[in-house]
């Protein structure tokens, strides 16, 4: 249980066309709100907004939810990291994710076998060169520095710049045991999608079981304040149809597999199946509304404080609010959860 909870906002990625949203940034900071969120797929970057915000902002935490490690070799993140960490005066959080194969392969280019073992060996390198304690090194598979092979004449180096932290804190976007347990390990929090906060600890308290004293659990919630909480179903099922039809290949798609863990894989597999026949609208009605409403914060107000109890029950720390773009209601919300 969460003594209490913390909020932040969950930005995003655009979707279709650029959309700058400084003015609900800057909303959340004059109201409190912990920390902004950014994200990427395969379209906008995850970095270039949060930058933005930053320069905009002077106190509200700068995160990323999530970075995904194929876009970038261990060093361009470190790099990226720790300059606006500098010019944002130690405001970043770096959230890292393997994303999936159809992403890393197709998009990327990359190989995306083993992501536990490239995740470890991405968090070594990207620690050693924020802590500039010697050149930096790796002898691993996956991202060996320096590179054994090309002109052979590359050596270890160290950062020019001395960041302003040598410790910035890393999250992870994991969905599955092995990754949640390796986000315990090794950082300072888990950033989880599409998570009922009744299943954490039944389906991940092991995973979790190591975690150290502080580690966040930052949960991104569709949050969707209305008296129609059937076109709030509505719209909450959409993100969930193109998640699990689409972004992750038919045989391999971590997303549907999460849900699956929550107690719809038949559900699951029928949504993908029409995502994948390109009916779309039939996937979205296929969604469960349980599901829905069990990883969302739905309805009016009086609802919603309801249903807030859940998360403070569960080991959630902080609540991502997602969707959400106008002062009132990120007022209200607050209230409701600072009350």
């Amino acid at each position: 249980m969460t003594a209490e909870l913390r909020l932040g906002i969950n930005v995003g990625y655009w979707q279709r066309h650029p959309e700058d949203q400084t003015e609900t940034v800057l909303a959340a900071e004059r109201l409190g709100y912990d920390a902004v969120f950014t994200a990427e797929a395969y379209g906008s970057d995850a970095f270039t907004p949060l930058t933005w915000y930053a320069a905009r902002t002077s106190r509200i935490r700068l995160g990323t939810a999530v970075v995904q490690m194929s876009a970038r070799t261990p060093a361009a993140t470190a790099m990226h990291a720790l300059t606006l960490d500098a010019l944002s005066g130690g405001r970043v959080i770096l959230g890292l994710g393997a994303s999936g194969p159809q992403v890393v392969e197709g998009w990327y280019g990359q190989p995306f076998p083993r992501p536990l073992a490239r995740t470890r060996e991405y968090l070594d390198i990207v620690r050693q060169v924020w802590r500039r304690e010697a050149p930096v090194t790796n002898d691993g598979p996956h991202y060996p520095l320096p590179h054994p092979g090309g002109a052979g004449l590359g050596k270890p180096l160290k950062s020019i710049v001395h960041p302003l932290r040598p410790e910035i804190p890393v999250y992870l976007g994991a969905e599955g045991p092995k990754n949640i347990a390796l986000a315990a390990e090794l950082t300072q929090g888990w950033l989880p999608l599409f998570v009922d906060p009744r299943q954490i600890e039944p389906l991940f308290g092991e995973s979790l079981r190591g975690r150290p004293d502080g580690f966040d659990i930052a949960a991104t919630v569709t949050t969707i304040v209305t008296d129609d909480l059937a076109a709030a179903l509505e719209f909450a099922k959409i993100p969930l149809a193109f998640y699990i039809g689409g972004m992750g290949a038919r045989d391999r798609n971590f997303h549907l597999d999460l849900i699956g863990r929550l107690g719809y894989a038949e559900e699951a597999a029928r949504v993908q199946e029409l995502f994948l026949k390109g009916d779309r609208a039939a996937a979205v009605k296929a969604v469960p509304d349980d599901l829905a409403d069990a990883i969302s914060l739905l309805g009016p107000l009086g609802r919603i404080r309801e249903r807030l109890q859940l998360w403070r029950d569960s080991p959630v720390t902080t609540l991502l609010v997602a969707g959400v773009k106008d002062e009132p209601t990120l007022r209200a919300l607050r209230d409701l959860v600072k009350g």
